[in-house]
């Protein structure tokens, strides 16, 4: 089964080095969600790596092209696409805030979207055909090279750069892992403000730390050796800077240029058998009844907090969160 994150189709250029004819797609960010099982392979919820990636393949197609028409089935966008054209403007930058992607434009306007669990940015030539139906397009962007097209992105917005300062959910976020000013203390203050938090929950919470999602809370406090289950304030303040540090690292690790599809924590596997199972590159994710791969002990699994998302940890090396 493939991964569901965000693989890079370009030529046979490295894409720091692209001529101008280069091809890149943004190939889906996202996969609906199924249904995890026990030996379940498939990496099935979005994280924050995902989006960054997305983001820096907008940019390197897209920064410094104008905008020659724009398109969408939100009327709240194609209202103030009405009052003030994006035609005419240049795409400045497209980065990351956590799992936001933010599209700027001069003219002091910002495209905010945000996948939740079904939506994608690709990336075409004028002309080329489409990977998914015209029906799912969202939102549509045309450049004289590329057309940005956003598939079923279900959260969509437009603001000034004063607007999205003010925005309730951005206003929320905590310190985003990927970001290169990253506030270690500030992160660890926003854990220390959720002491009856189970520490799993706290790593999901956005309000805490931007951009770690299921795969990584599961793989994090593994390599940590926290129960997932464990208090907030259960956890002693060195061990919460080893979470920070190690959610910080292993992000960063997965964002590198080439990397390939798919989260990998785990560098164990032989690189000639089982390169296409996710779990190979896992330390405990979808792993549920296999042997530990420090202690050999049975990984278990189960839905935590009010999503009920799946957790997965080894009963035996996350005995507590001391």
């Amino acid at each position: 089964m493939r991964p569901w994150v965000t693989r890079l189709q370009k030529s046979s250029w490295q894409p720091a080095l692209c001529a101008p004819t280069s091809v890149f797609r943004c190939v889906e960010v996202y996969k609906r969600q199924r249904r995890v099982r026990p030996r379940s392979k498939a990496l099935q919820v979005p994280e924050g790596d995902t989006i960054f990636r997305a983001a820096r393949t907008l940019h390197r197609a897209l920064q410094g092209k104008i905008v020659t028409k724009f398109s969408s089935d939100y009327p709240h966008l194609t209202r103030i696409d009405f009052d003030s054209p994006l035609a005419g403007r240049t795409i400045t930058d497209v980065q990351s805030q956590g799992k936001h992607l933010l599209m700027n434009f001069s003219g002091d306007l910002i495209l905010r979207t945000h996948m939740r669990m079904n939506g994608s940015w690709h990336i075409y030539r004028p002309g080329e055909r489409w990977q998914r139906s015209v029906a799912d397009a969202r939102i549509v962007l045309h450049t004289d090279d590329f057309v940005a097209v956003g598939f079923n992105v279900p959260v969509a917005s437009f603001h000034t750069s004063a607007e999205l300062a003010r925005d309730p959910v951005v206003r929320r976020l905590g310190p985003d892992l990927l970001a290169n000013e990253f506030d270690e203390e500030e992160a660890l203050r926003r854990f220390l403000a959720e002491p009856q938090l189970e520490i799993a929950e706290a790593l999901l919470r956005q309000s805490v730390m931007a951009g770690a999602g299921n795969v990584f809370k599961s793989e994090i406090l593994f390599m940590c050796g926290i129960s997932p289950f464990a208090p907030v304030a259960a956890v002693p303040v060195e061990r919460l800077r080893a979470v920070i540090t190690t959610a910080r690292k292993l992000l960063n690790q997965n964002v590198i240029d080439g990397k390939g599809d798919g989260i990998v924590t785990y560098h164990g596997f032989r690189r000639t058998t089982r390169r296409a199972d996710a779990s190979s590159r896992l330390w405990v994710y979808g792993c549920g009844g296999q042997p530990c791969r420090r202690c050999a002990a049975r990984i278990a699994f189960r839905r935590q907090g009010i999503h009920a998302r799946v957790t997965y940890f080894c009963p035996q090396c996350q005995a507590s969160g001391a």
